[in-house]
């Protein structure tokens, strides 16, 4: 007797739909074949099916049967095809009968006692069921939270093996989980850190702001201690809150990786990612030979922090390059390349020098000329190209810390990001570019309309400090976002001023 379910595997954090074939037939000599390039967890699985089925009270056919994972060719890997390989051999066996197999799919993980475990990649697998128009889909008790972020599709939670039995059967009714995105999104998108909490820094603030308003990437520089990395975990507080899509296409790498948290199916707040500097190329990128997302990939729609930027890799750092152009990084392998997203803000924080005191009143700095060009060196300069604020955060003293006046809060901050943030949106509408800082050399001339004493201004520093094109178009996009924060139509000299205060390595650190 032939047997045919619904389920899917994983190829990066995309759910690729699978056909479960089981073929129950008598023989002489008892046997298992499991076909379609099963990997090791799956070809494992006869062994806790076997004894999952006889622990739940159902008995293991004496029979040859034969279990095609289709399409042959699609590598398979993961624990998630134990529940629906099994109730193909109950099906196969004649010891379930079911008319809702069409309209469901099946996925899940079984114990020896044929209880169910959760799986990864469960929002993929449900995002791609309402995609086939299926009714609904099968997934463990711990699943089924995340699934029902999807709506469309009815999400039927099993704790056993008896349970999916008996639902499939129409002997157990199982109410669906209804969907929740919106009262999750309400309930987890909170922050525990404010602006409110840094004192002084008012100038970093105003950088951080102008940041957050055009996605533009940010350089932090300064002596240990003077806050960089406390404005740096406070840049996503300013951020708009996500939206449903964005909070969805972001979890799905989580759950993908299994790093989301068991009490909270979905990302409600924006990631923030601070890897240590001495992560691998493919910690930070991705890859693998199943590929996996990275850093930048679990940064998409919020911010990654690169603190001690010197000290990373410079080939690592190099890799970068093209995801922030990009916005999405492909790894490719013999058999097949895998896209990732990776849309995300990067925030770095360095010393002025190898000590680290440089320009710091307090502290003597004795690093010559030859080392902190050396340090400063190790970032490529088609790196700090596509870094647009490029800012000096300097010792806060002893007035403004002791001071019982909190200061700039999120809250006002990102009032500012938000209104600044409909004005892209209505200036970029019918265009795949979102932000000031994506905009194209073609979309900088259309809309960044510079006046007569601002284009002077340009064109004298261009001279003075030698900026490349890159830099050119860098200043005008970040110039359109400081006019955008005040409703500005047109660039002035202030704008484009403050824009090149901005650019702090080109203007030279080491003078």
């Amino acid at each position: 007797m032939l047997a045919q379910l619904r389920t899917y595997s994983m190829a990066g954090i995309d759910a690729i739909p699978v056909e479960v074939e089981v073929d129950v037939s008598p023989t002489a000599l008892p046997k298992t074949v499991l076909v379609g390039l099963p990997e090791a967890a799956v070809k494992e699985s006869v062994h806790r099916i076997e004894r999952a089925i006889v622990n739940s009270g159902f008995f293991v056919p004496r029979d040859r049967v034969v279990i095609n994972l289709a399409p042959a060719e699609l590598p398979k890997n993961a624990a998630s095809f134990d529940l629906p390989i099994t109730l193909g051999i109950l099906l196969g066996s004649g010891q379930l009968e079911s008319d809702r197999l069409g309209e469901y799919a099946i996925v899940g993980e079984l114990a020896l006692d044929g209880n169910t475990r959760p799986i990864r990649g469960i929002l993929s697998k449900a995002m791609e069921s309402e995609k086939q128009k299926l009714r609904g889909i099968i997934v463990p008790a711990e699943n089924a939270r995340e699934a029902a972020v999807v709506e469309g599709i009815e999400v039927i939670p099993v704790s056993s093996l008896t349970e999916a039995v008996g639902f499939l059967s129409g002997q157990l009714d199982i109410e669906p989980v209804p969907p929740q995105i919106h009262a999750l999104l309400e309930e987890h998108s909170t922050y525990e850190v404010d602006f409110a909490d840094v004192r002084g820094q008012e100038l970093a603030k105003r950088a951080a702001t102008i940041a957050a308003a055009g996605m533009h990437n940010l350089l932090l520089v300064g002596p240990p201690g003077s806050g960089k990395t406390m404005l740096a975990k406070r840049v996503r507080t300013i951020l708009p809150e996500l939206t449903p899509g964005e909070s969805v296409e972001t979890t799905r790498i989580y759950s993908a990786t299994g790093r989301l948290a068991t009490n909270q199916p979905l990302l409600a707040t924006r990631p923030f990612r601070s890897p240590h500097h001495t992560i691998s190329e493919a910690g930070l990128v991705g890859g693998g030979s199943n590929p996996a997302p990275g850093e930048i990939s679990l940064s998409h729609n919020g911010i990654l922090f690169l603190d001690e930027l010197p000290e990373f890799n410079r080939r690592t750092l190099e890799l970068m390059r093209q995801p922030l152009e990009d916005r999405q990084v492909t790894i490719s392998r013999a058999l097949r390349s895998v896209t990732f997203p990776a849309d995300f803000m990067l925030v770095a924080a360095m010393n002025p020098c190898p000590c680290g005191f440089r320009n710091d009143p307090r502290r003597d700095c004795r690093c010559s000329v030859p080392q902190v060009e050396k340090y400063v060196g190790k970032i490529s300069g088609p790196l700090l190209d596509r870094i647009d604020i490029q800012i000096e955060v300097p010792a806060v003293p002893y007035q403004e810390l002791a001071s019982e006046t909190e200061g700039t809060s999120s809250t006002e901050l990102k009032e500012m990001v938000i209104a600044a943030r409909k004005i892209q949106t209505r200036r970029f509408v019918g265009s795949r570019t979102r932000y000031n800082a994506q905009m194209s050399s073609r979309e900088v001339r259309k809309f960044c309309h510079v006046e007569d004493d601002a284009a002077a201004l340009m064109k004298q520093s261009i001279s003075n400090f030698g900026l490349s094109a890159r830099a050119y178009d860098k200043i005008l996009r970040l110039a359109r976002t400081i006019a955008d924060l005040e409703s500005a139509t047109t660039i002035s000299a202030d704008h484009v001023c403050e824009a090149i205060n901005y650019r702090m390595l080109d203007r030279s650190l080491v003078g």
